[in-house]
């Protein structure tokens, strides 16, 4: 290589963006690899850059020996002693080659180096670029589509949008522009993959941070974000200055900022509600339009129970429960909804449990239902401690309700037992005792013998495997005739439903 390769360095890596070292190293391992093959060795071949001469130096390094056995990698001391005078044998020697003659081999070796380094330094540059941009929002250009995932050209390199980050009614042709969210950015064998997405709720925050300047001025925060993309979605929204309404400053001028959003999303409809450090309120605000009545708060399980008007019921569940469940995402709340009629409903069937405890009088149900007790059996798990505290019911009422209370589950307990072992005294070679023995057991209906192993069985006392066996099959019995007898019914009705003649 004879000609100038500062120039060409310089060139490449502006042109490439790929460090100039790197290019160097490249050349002088190409040159290296060249020269090992043209002279037939493995070892003792170094090539540096010269920046003066602007070219590469290879150098072979021999040893000097009294005896030369192989001339490619031995010197004897006399032609060591020519080149330097003060050599002495056993060291090593560099001899400068001619990489005149090189010709064809070397350029096909610098070439293939080169192009791979410069690829290697391209990618890591790309990776370098884009590692650091998670969570921003780029535009592109679609440039194929590969077993359902969206090939993005962003400039530089290809993003992918997999099919499970699109939004579903979104369609697209080759050249549409798109943009989308820098989900993920991976170093894999094949160079930086940049993993996009539509349907991330962070997605629609930077879309808004584009769109609304007090967002991107963080004057006004989007406190939390979710979305059925392509449907619905809601972002709630706070201010640091009291003089701006968060959510004006979102929706913006009759509209416009909002509408640029909802636009890029292909019409998906954003709710925009206002945040609040009150859990109960927040999800209020969440659950709008709905008008809510009362909500019933469980910080421990992280619940809430939210009553509304009968009328607005489905207002507040939203079209296949989506108004809910945004409002659940957006608070981090489990919510249930329920109409004013049932929620009546239920107070007053809490009211009758609580009535049926031997010796309770009207007050003392108020009072626990307003504690938040709902059946007999919730004061019967209760403690003595726990009911002395309420006011007014004091240590020694306490004692009184805990026992009736208790003494009321356990009467219904050995009622339901009974009731369970008449069942399955109706199946076929099951006695009383047999009966009461898998009631004991935790079997307690025909399903549930059904579904028990003969192992299980067989572990019962006075239960051997013969019997156990034969429990089974009146069970299958019992519910193959119960099955026959709905069908027949089912039969009976639709025959009836049929026009005559």
């Amino acid at each position: 290589m004879q000609f100038n390769l500062n120039q060409i360095i310089e060139q490449v890596g502006r042109e490439k963006g790929v460090d100039k070292e790197v290019l160097i190293s490249a050349l002088e391992e190409a040159m290296a690899q060249a020269a090992r093959k043209k002279l037939g060795v493995r070892e003792g071949i170094e090539a540096r850059y010269n920046p003066e001469a602007g070219e590469i130096e290879v150098v072979q390094y021999k040893k000097v020996v009294e005896k030369v056995r192989d001339p490619d990698t031995e010197l004897s001391l006399e032609e060591a002693r020519e080149m330097d005078p003060t050599a002495q044998v056993g060291e090593s020697l560099g001899i400068k080659v001619d990489t005149r003659d090189f010709g064809r081999i070397a350029a096909q070796a610098a070439k293939q180096v080169i192009i791979q380094r410069v690829k290697d330094a391209e990618r890591e540059n790309i990776y370098m670029d884009y590692k650091d941009r998670k969570g921003e929002v780029v535009n592109g250009i679609v440039q194929r589509f590969e077993r359902g995932d969206i090939i993005v050209n962003l400039g530089r390199v290809e993003a992918v949008l997999p099919r499970e980050e699109q939004v579903p009614r979104e369609s697209y042709r080759p050249g549409d522009r798109i943009r989308a969210y820098i989900l993920d950015v991976r170093k894999v064998s094949k160079g930086p993959q940049i993993v996009l997405s539509r349907v991330h709720p962070n997605f629609l925050v930077k879309l808004f941070e584009l769109e609304v300047p007090e967002v991107a001025e963080r004057i006004v925060e989007i406190k939390a974000a979710a979305r059925e993309p392509g449907e619905r979605a809601k972002i709630a929204v706070s201010s640091t200055d009291l003089d701006v309404d968060p959510v004006g400053a979102c929706v913006g001028m009759r509209g416009s900022r909002v509408q640029s959003v909802v636009q890029e999303l292909r019409g998906e409809r954003i709710d925009i509600i206002p945040w609040s450090a009150d859990p109960a309120k927040f999800v209020c605000n969440a659950l709008a339009p709905a008008e809510i009545t009362r909500v019933l708060v469980d910080e421990e399980n992280k619940t809430m129970e939210v009553v509304v008007p009968d009328e607005k019921l489905s207002l507040a569940i939203g079209k296949k429960g989506q108004n809910v469940k945004l409002a659940s995402k957006l608070t981090g709340w489990k919510i249930d909804v329920i109409s004013e009629s049932k929620m009546q409903e239920r107070n007053e069937a809490a009211r009758r449990s609580l009535r049926e405890i031997p010796g309770i009088g009207d007050m003392t149900v108020e009072i626990l239902f307003l504690e938040g007790y709902r059946s007999a059996e919730e004061v019967a798990r209760a403690t003595e401690e726990e009911l002395a505290q309420i006011e007014g019911i004091g240590p020694e009422k306490a004692k009184t309700l805990l026992q009736a209370a208790r003494s009321l589950m356990e009467q219904k307990s050995k009622a339901k037992a009974k009731e369970d072992a008449a069942n399955l005294e109706t199946l076929d070679g099951v006695g009383q005792r047999t009966a009461e023995l898998l009631v004991e057991h935790g079997i307690k209906s025909v399903e549930q013998l059904k579904g028990t192993p003969v192992e299980t069985l067989v572990e019962i006392p006075g239960i051997g495997e013969k019997k156990a066996e034969q429990l089974l099959r009146a069970a299958e019995r019992a519910l193959e005739a119960r099955d026959r007898v709905q069908e027949e019914d089912r039969a009976s009705r639709t025959g009836s439903d049929l026009p005559e003649g």
